[in-house]
């Protein structure tokens, strides 16, 4: 079949690419891109130019099918295998159809007006994706630099990192990187002005200051129990520790939070690494919507939540590499359901704090084997004038490997 060429532009258009680049391009029949990408382009590449199809990834097929048999070139913005449609046509097609070409990225501009060593520059794309996906990103002295979605993302992230006790942040939003039209504006999150017109495209660099009154969040888990909007129906800061520790997130791996309560498993699972996915399941259509409000405001927006009981809500879901069950043991076909959806080699915790989940758990731990850890926690609190110890409820932890076919 016919290669598909994938060619990065910058915003300074035709003067920017390579030979290589411009031979590709002038050889093409068709030439994809958006609206803004087909303008640079001078008028000697005779190529039919065609408008990205809306959906992308629903409209590639057919585009491609009209045009069976002709040389068809894609643009991308900057490198096209960094947060760009390179990434998304190698998944669709496969890369042995694709011919990349790609050019120098705006982060990698942007790093270079700055002077910041790019390894150590933590990259957020907000195109497509909601603001709060950079909340998670934020802790004193970290540089993050934000794929913008338009003109008005650079006040959506002052307007974020005020109202998370980072107004006291640098930012700088760079407009047209690479482009005769580049430009800098350079303040400070709190004094951000929400009336100024920037350009559509820019790329918004911060540098995290916090108040003195700010309480960052680590990125191991065990988050405090005030991080969470909760009902009550929250597994506690030293038992989610230990629960994280068995579940053992990896990067890209899928997480079911079954019985999810406020999502706090979910939601540190997520925070693990950026391409670590997780479903919630929770049967109260409140409690749904508060791990939906957790998820958002600790910066893992991409939590999927479904709402209903387990284990009927768990039909159709994507084969999970771990399981937690935080509510709903002693419910029929819940442990059943979620060891037999188990990938070999994953792993499924459950927690019990009753006398009757126990024994549930006791009855898995002789039927598939595994680890049983009892947890008991005590945390100190006011007695009188003194200090005494309050216990927590027990918490027994069920943890199950699934082995891997020899």
């Amino acid at each position: 079949m016919t290669p598909v060429s994938v060619v990065g532009i910058g915003a300074d258009g035709w003067a920017g690419l390579t030979d290589a680049a411009r031979a590709e391009l002038s050889a093409a029949d068709v030439v994809v891109g958006s609206a803004r990408q087909l303008a640079l382009l001078p008028a000697s590449v005779a190529a039919e130019r065609v408008p990205y199809p809306s959906p992308l990834v629903a409209g590639v097929p057919g585009l491609l099918d009209a045009h069976a048999g002709r040389a068809v070139a894609v643009l991308a913005s900057g490198d096209p295998m960094f947060f760009g449609v390179g990434a998304t046509l190698a998944r669709l097609l496969g890369p042995d159809r694709l011919r990349v070409l790609p050019h120098v990225s705006s982060v990698t501009l942007a790093c270079a007006r700055l002077g910041w060593a790019a390894e150590e520059v933590e990259t957020v794309s907000l195109v497509g994706r909601p603001p709060a996906a950079l909340i998670a990103a934020l802790a004193p002295g970290r540089r993050v630099l934000v794929l913008s979605a338009g003109a008005g993302t650079p006040a959506l992230v002052a307007a974020l990192l005020t109202e998370r006790g980072y107004g006291a942040s640098r930012v700088t939003v760079f407009g047209d990187l690479g482009a005769a039209t580049e430009s800098r504006h350079d303040g400070t999150a709190a004094d951000w002005p929400t009336g100024e017109t920037l350009p559509a495209l820019n790329v918004v660099a911060v540098t995290c200051a916090d108040a003195p009154s700010t309480a960052p969040l680590g990125r191991v888990p065990g988050l405090p129990d005030e991080a969470y909007e909760s009902d009550g129906q929250l597994t506690k800061q030293e038992v989610r520790a230990v629960t994280l520790a068995k579940l053992a997130p990896l990067p890209g791996e899928l997480l079911w939070d079954v019985g999810a309560g406020s999502g706090s498993v979910a939601v540190e699972w997520l925070r693990a690494h950026p391409s670590c996915r997780a479903v919630a399941v929770e049967r109260d259509p409140v409690r749904a919507d508060r791990v939906r409000h957790n998820a958002d405001a600790l910066g893992v927006p991409r939590l999927r939540v479904v709402t209903g009981a387990a284990p009927g809500a768990l039909g159709g879901l994507p084969a999970p590499a771990a399981v937690f069950v935080g509510g709903g043991v002693t419910g029929a076909g819940v442990v059943e359901t979620c060891w037999d959806a188990l990938a070999p080699g994953g792993r499924l915790v459950a927690n019990a704090v009753t006398v009757e989940s126990e024994a549930v758990l006791a009855g898995w731990h002789t039927r598939l084997g595994g680890d049983l850890v009892r947890l008991s926690v005590q945390r100190a609190s006011p007695v009188g004038g003194f200090t005494g110890w309050r216990p927590l409820m027990p918490v027994t932890i069920w943890t199950a490997r699934k082995e891997r076919e020899q």
